[in-house]
Parts: C-alpha cells; structure tokens; sequence
C-alpha cells in the first residue's frame, strides 16, 4: 500500500481563515509548515487510487498531488472516494468532484442519508458517481487489490446536525474507521474517536500502520487559547495528552502510528515544541501535506 497524506488539518486548516493564533500566524508567515483539511488517498499499484473523506480543500490537494492528476482527457485515477463521517470537513469535496468524470463513491447508509437530504449534492452525477452503501463489518473492494472494512468509532452527529442534547460517544454508522487490507498489510484509518477502549485496541491489533485522529492536544486547549468554548471530548475528539488520552490508550499498539486531523490550537504544529517531542518519544509521527508512506 501506498499513502499520501492529502490534508493533515482539522476542519478550517491551518491557518484557518479566521484565526490569528500562534500556530496560524506562523503559518502564514512560512515559519511553520501550512495544511489543509484532512484527507488521505491510498494505491496499491500507484495507477489506481481511493480518497479516504473530501476535504473542502480536495481540488488543490489534488493538483499538489502528481499522482492524482489527469492521465487523460476528463480521466482521473481517483477510483473509488469513502467517507469516515458526514462533517463538512470530509463531504463538502464532493462539490469539487462534480464535473462528470466517473468514480465510486462509498459511505454508510447514514452518511449516504445525509447527502440525499441535501440537494446540492445531487450535482454529483448519480449516473456518473455510482453510490454504494457500505454494510458495518463486511468487507468491500475499495480498488481492485484492496479490501476495506469499515467499523464503528465512538463520535456524534455533524455540527450541523446537532440537536439540542448531543451524545458524543455514539457508536453507529455515523462515525466509522476503515481497515484497509492489500493481502500483506494491514492499515487503519480513524480520523474521528471520542475514545479509546478495549474494544477498539483488540480490532487494531493487527495493524501495520495507523492513522489516527490527532485533532487536540488536550481537552481544554481551545478553551485555554480563547478560540472556542467547547472541550475536545464535547466536538467528539479524544485528546493525545493525558492518562486517558490517544497516546496513552494507544501505548501498546506496536505498528507505525501516525496522527492525522489536528485542529489549528494543537502545539504538534510546532516542530520544536514539547509536545511534539513528547509525541515522537511515544512513537507517534505527525502528519504534514503531501507526506509519502508505503507498506
């Protein structure tokens, strides 16, 4: 297998449009490395290739991206597209994938449910954009050589779906990762979790390679740096730090453990800093634009 991180950033990137934090103001200035929304695309023969979520941000990637442009007139080797969630972050890409060119388009019944409710995605063809809805736990040919399944993760509902009570760890088909399976490797992507548990450590034991939802340092971090008033765990996104935090929970997991979808406040931004430090020293490698990894 063969990965490209299209976007490393959480919703609204880095530096996000509105944000005049540390991290994006060294962004802007080139001082750090900046990023768009999270995406990943993955090939196992370097021809054929599957987008895991559609950034908003998915036509730029693309064109940064050699691998994913044009070989043809109007002929893309984006196979197939599957989406982990139904944010705006990870299905507004879809817009961009409008203009006639064929691919498959995979998601659960509720993911699927929410695009068909929204009629600005039917300008993604149904004649030309073939929908598959995706059955929990059963695998799927995501591109020829590669089998997926996808599994249940414990988020919540898109923002904008939200009500006015909201269960943050639910477990359904709303929030889903993928096991990615190319007959020698196993790989794991779970850009969104609430939390880790048991249940969740024993399915990803055999993973070769992880990717991992990195969205915040801490639970309070964007309550600490004035930017939102809302903790990590209440947006659905389990913290790296702490004793119940992604790099403790995920400790025993020996494979190649990379964190993907981090929020534009989160410290890993900074090359230099102790917490990225600390990350590293745990085994963890921080994902940036355009990073290659193969298995």
């Amino acid at each position: 297998m063969r990965f490209i991180v299209l976007g490393a950033a959480a919703g609204g990137g880095l530096p996000q449009w509105n944000c005049g934090c540390a991290n994006c103001n060294d962004a802007r200035s080139g001082l750090i490395p900046a990023a768009t929304q999270s995406s990943l695309a993955v090939s196992v023969d370097g021809k054929s290739w599957a987008v895991l979520n559609a950034s908003p941000d998915i036509r730029m990637q693309m064109q940064a991206v050699s691998p994913l442009g044009p070989i043809a007139l109007r002929h893309s080797p984006v196979a197939s597209v599957l989406l982990t969630n139904g944010d705006i972050d990870h299905v507004a890409g879809l817009l961009s994938l409008r203009e006639q060119t064929p691919f498959q388009l995979f998601a659960t019944g509720d993911i699927h449910t929410v695009l068909a409710e929204n009629r600005i995605f039917d300008a993604v063809n149904r004649d030309v954009v073939s929908r598959h809805s995706i059955t929990l736990e059963a695998p799927f040919a995501l591109l020829d050589t590669l089998q997926a399944t996808v599994f249940p993760v414990p988020g919540k509902v898109p923002l904008y779906m939200e009500g006015d009570s909201v269960q943050t760890d639910l477990v359904g088909e709303q929030t889903v990762g993928v096991r990615l399976d190319d007959g020698e490797h196993v790989a794991y992507y779970i850009p969104g979790c609430a939390l880790v548990d048991d249940s969740l450590r024993a399915r990803i034991a055999d993973a070769d390679m992880l990717f991992f939802d990195g969205t915040l340092w801490d639970d309070q971090e964007m309550i600490r740096s004035g930017t939102g008033v809302k903790t990590g765990r209440r947006m659905g996104h389990i913290p790296m730090s702490g004793p119940d935090g992604s790099i403790a929970e995920l400790a025993d997991v020996m494979c190649r453990k990379t964190f993907i979808h981090m929020n534009n406040t989160n410290p890993v931004w900074q090359p230099n800093s102790p917490e990225r430090a600390f990350a590293e020293a745990q085994g963890w490698k921080v994902a940036q634009d355009g990073q290659e990894l193969s298995l």
